[in-house]
């Protein structure tokens, strides 16, 4: 009769599921909205007691008799995130987001104490990219310099949620990996690229323990009762949102590549090896699950429809039918929707382009889907890396807010080639999380089933969302996507400075 429960705190929201695993069915769901703190050097930012407050306000919409039923629970967080905490558990600043790329010149620094960035590549697998956690160190230092002279432990969004439930401070292989500083490789924490952060303080003593993929941890009983879940309510690990997705889409085992459509884009393979890249082309993570999770990440995918459906005044619910009143390549235009900089392709300080306007495509109809389809090309610009590589895959799993769009989902297999599935449980993250807690709930009651065997026998699709490539289409999208590669190429030297 007991439950689980996923909780996935992410950039616009906080979403709540409650699963019921004898069933196969989410019994109960809820979503409370977040702000976003902005500023024009770049800063992302957001208070993480607007975070608690949402999560306690999802629990809130929950019925109390299902809530009673609730025995283990997960986190899964945006990523990179820093959420500066003294001694006493206090927050000493807002916390800077995986999208906030104030830290640009941080970054490079960084790299540079090291011998650049192949050498950082060496040192843990990964570049330090804008928004990751790393580069947001120095910059607190340096415009924040009282947070951080009581700076006693560094935690990511996940890690915080997972200390306001439990009063432990602790992280995992997945969302660790995101900081820039664990060698992805051997799992490990790199003293050399903690000492290039910050020559003058033991980083270190900083972080928190690493924890297991299946630890469980005891909830507080404050906050069991805030929640209005059982005191003997355990919590999981939990891990960043593309971890946790990878769970919810059953991208658990090689051979699979999930998509998810959200605030930003994500593209991700698990792998039982580490998959580095020597040029840093894809983000090297560990899963959540004890394998690996190599990872195309954009910064600006629904953020740039949903600024294109704001300026003319419609709902992005209404854009597939924009869509379907314009051609594949949107009559020539292009947009390169590098609204918030960009991770993919690298552009960290880049913005914004529309090109190829003449007196045709200059509609509302067009803008979207050239919004969509810049989106798109961003992704298939990581995926032709990962195929290069050599890696292969048959299908395309699909989550995020995105994959509610049935012309979204028909241009993903369009420009990709190929076919696209929909798991039934749309919120992939938040389900992903509530599978996790399930996992670690079993192997402490002696279940020796894999991660894998268990979202085999949970993660499925729905045949009615599932789309094909349609092969005249795939031809146009491949035009166009040679002309946004044309126009990136061109832009690309002077958003790079």
């Amino acid at each position: 009769m007991s439950l689980v429960a996923g909780i996935d705190a992410g950039t616009q929201s906080v979403k709540v599921v409650v699963y019921d695993a004898a069933a196969r069915a989410i019994v109960a769901s809820a979503s409370a909205p977040l702000g976003l703190i902005s500023r024009d050097d770049g800063s992302r930012e957001q208070h993480p007691a607007d975070w608690v407050a949402a999560m306690q306000a999802c629990f809130e919409g929950i019925d109390p008799a299902v809530r009673a039923r609730i025995s283990a629970l997960s986190v899964s967080g945006q990523q990179h995130g820093f959420v500066p905490v003294d001694a006493q558990g206090e927050v000493l600043a807002p916390a800077k987001l995986w999208c906030d790329t104030s830290t640009t010149a941080e970054c490079a620094q960084i790299m540079e104490a090291v011998g650049g960035a192949a050498q950082t590549i060496a040192l843990a697998g990964n570049p330090i990219l804008a928004g990751y956690t790393a580069s947001k160190l120095p910059w607190t230092k340096t415009h924040r310099p009282e947070a951080y002279a009581r700076l006693a432990t560094i935690l990511l969004p996940h890690d915080y949620l997972n200390f306001v439930l439990t009063g432990e401070r602790f992280c995992e292989w997945g969302d660790a990996s995101g900081t820039g500083w664990l060698d992805v490789r051997t799992r490990t924490w790199s003293k050399e690229l903690l000492h290039a952060t910050d020559a003058d303080r033991d980083l270190a003593a900083c972080l928190p323990p690493i924890a297991p993929p299946d630890a469980l941890f005891d909830i507080d009983p404050a906050m069991a009762a805030r929640l209005g879940v059982p005191a003997t309510t355990k919590v999981a690990v939990g891990g960043g949102d593309n971890m946790m997705a990878a769970i919810g889409t059953g991208c658990v085992e090689e051979g699979r590549l999930a998509m998810s459509l959200g605030t930003s884009g994500t593209l991700f393979a698990y792998s039982d090896v580490p998959v580095v890249d020597p040029d840093g082309a894809w983000a090297a993570f560990c899963s959540s699950t004890g394998g690996w999770l190599p990872l195309i990440c954009t910064m600006n995918c629904t953020v740039a429809t949903e600024q294109v459906a704001k300026a003319f005044g419609f709902s992005t619910r209404d854009g597939d039918a924009h869509l379907q009143a314009t051609p594949p390549g949107a009559d020539g235009l292009v947009m390169l929707p590098f609204l918030n900089g960009e991770r993919t392709p690298d552009l960290p300080l880049g913005k914004g382009v529309l090109a190829g306007m003449d007196p045709t495509n200059m509609t509302p109809a067009h803008l979207y889907r050239a919004a969509m389809e810049g989106a798109t090309y961003s992704l298939k610009y990581g995926f032709d890396a990962f195929v290069r590589a050599g890696m292969a895959f048959e299908r395309i799993v699909l989550t995020g807010g995105g994959s509610n769009s049935a012309a979204w989902r028909q241009l993903v297999a369009d420009v990709f080639g190929l076919p696209v599935d929909v798991p039934v449980q749309s919120e992939g993250a938040a389900f992903g999380a509530a599978l996790q807690a399930l996992w670690a709930v079993g192997r402490a009651d002696g279940d020796a089933a894999s991660i894998a065997d268990l979202a085999r026998a949970h993660v499925a699709t729905d045949p009615a969302l599932s789309t094909r490539p349609d092969p005249d289409r795939a031809h146009a999208y491949a035009t166009a996507y040679t002309r946004f590669l044309r126009h990136l190429d061109a832009v690309t030297p002077l958003q790079r400075g």
